[in-house]
């Protein structure tokens, strides 16, 4: 099968130039991109979706917790397939993560709509840009699909506060996100999104058929010491929170290491160190805590070891730990005859193309939960992400909005009504 795609038709040509113009949007000086959620730079990326969807003829609306839709209506009356992304990023990201899927989805729907003129599709279309679905200044992340999917009360979901104490409710009134309702019912959803792993690169695929997601754990952990002088305080006196949290991050990494092949994954991330002043030893350290396998049972394992580690550290380091489940999801698959679907596309438009695991987080995975959902991947150079070095070529882009748009028609005539 090829995996070439041509960038020189009409139709790629208008993708690139829509893409690059969304990527200036918050660009940072290291050619990456600073958009968090309900900031100015997200504010100005949520302009763009609107003014680009209204000229492709789409009409747009916003719901109770910023999540925008554009919307065809073919079928008055009819469900929709939901098909996008987010446009929101981590404070200095790369320009594809999530963006890709937002433009790659308002230009499926740009094609369908303009070839759209036979009987009508069973189902109505209406591209999406999920609000805050990075987390990084409102957590929980994937925050507005997990509200839309039911999984998340809209009022706390409004009520969260960022480091500054600014609450959803305030960020989205400040740019005009502020939205009512719950959008609009949904049939199907689907979703492309570049790799953020090396498979596919590796390979030489140039499309990833996501079958299912890792099992996850994520925590939120406080460890409490005492204010002390860095100075006159004796060490044996100490009770240094950050040694704790240090002492933490290491044991994460260490229980990784110890589970062979890669099996297992855990990070340690925003860490929050009071009073975070140079002559003081720190008498609290808030931070979040994330494991993650293919495997439930060595997830569940890890988790032991982590329990067991910890009443460690709080003796060793003479500091307590509170810890505190913030969320976690099993080996949930997608269902297989979206799979199944997409496969047959990718065969047809003659798209080389495997099935992954995705190791990330999306919104699908709220999605999957309630409708059909088909979640597609495109190669990720080097397999960065989360980075301003984010990469991924033009022709595999390109490709990704070709095989998309072809599964959303299919979805649009109804074609994964029953699946499970």
């Amino acid at each position: 099968m090829s995996t070439v795609t041509s960038t020189t038709t009409p139709d790629a040509e208008a993708f690139l130039r829509d893409f690059r113009s969304l990527s200036v949007i918050g660009e940072t000086p290291g050619h990456g991109v600073d958009r968090q959620a309900a900031t100015a730079a997200d504010a100005q990326a949520r302009t763009w979706f609107t003014s680009l969807a209204a000229q492709y003829g789409f009409r747009t609306e916003t719901d109770q917790v910023g999540n925008v839709f554009a919307l065809l209506e073919w079928t008055p009356g009819a469900p929709y397939v939901l098909v996008g992304s987010h446009l929101d990023s981590q404070p200095t990201a790369g320009k594809f993560d999530g963006a890709y899927g937002v433009a790659a989805a308002l230009h499926a729907g740009r094609r369908l709509a303009s070839t759209n003129s036979g009987e009508a599709p069973k189902y109505n279309l209406a591209i999406v840009d999920w609000f805050n679905e990075e987390g990084c200044r409102f957590a929980p992340s994937m925050m507005g699909s997990s509200v839309y999917a039911g999984k998340l009360p809209a009022n706390d979901a409004l009520a969260v506060t960022d480091k500054n104490g600014t609450t959803v409710a305030q960020a989205l009134d400040a740019i005009g996100h502020l939205g009512t309702g719950s959008g609009p019912e949904a049939a199907a959803y689907a979703e492309i999104h570049i790799e953020q792993g090396r498979s596919l690169e590796a390979s030489g695929t140039t499309i990833g058929l996501v079958h299912s997601c890792w099992a996850a754990a994520k925590y939120t952990a406080t460890v409490h010491g005492e204010q002390a002088h860095t100075g006159s305080t004796v060490i044996a006196d100490r009770k240094d929170a950050l040694l704790g949290a240090s002492l933490l991050v290491v044991l994460l990494r260490e229980i990784a290491d110890s589970f062979p092949g890669a099996v297992l994954h855990t990070s340690v991330g925003q860490l929050s160190v009071y009073p975070n002043s140079p002559v003081v030893v720190p008498s609290r350290v808030d931070l979040v805590m994330d494991l993650r396998s293919a495997d439930e049972q060595v997830l569940a394992d890890a988790q032991k070891v982590l329990r067991d580690g910890i009443a460690k550290i709080e003796r060793g380091a003479n500091v307590t730990i509170d810890v505190e489940q913030s969320h976690a999801w099993g080996i949930n698959p997608y269902q297989a005859a979206g799979v199944e679907l997409a496969r047959e596309c990718a065969e047809k438009l003659e798209l080389s193309h495997a099935p992954v695991f995705t190791l990330a987080g999306h919104d699908s995975i709220n999605m999957k939960d309630i409708v059909p959902t088909v979640m597609l991947f495109v190669p990720s150079a080097d397999g960065i992400s989360h980075n301003e070095r984010e990469y991924t070529t033009d022709a595999d882009v390109c490709a990704g909005v070709d095989l998309l748009t072809e599964v959303v028609a299919r979805l649009c005539r109804g074609e994964l009504d029953g699946a499970k």
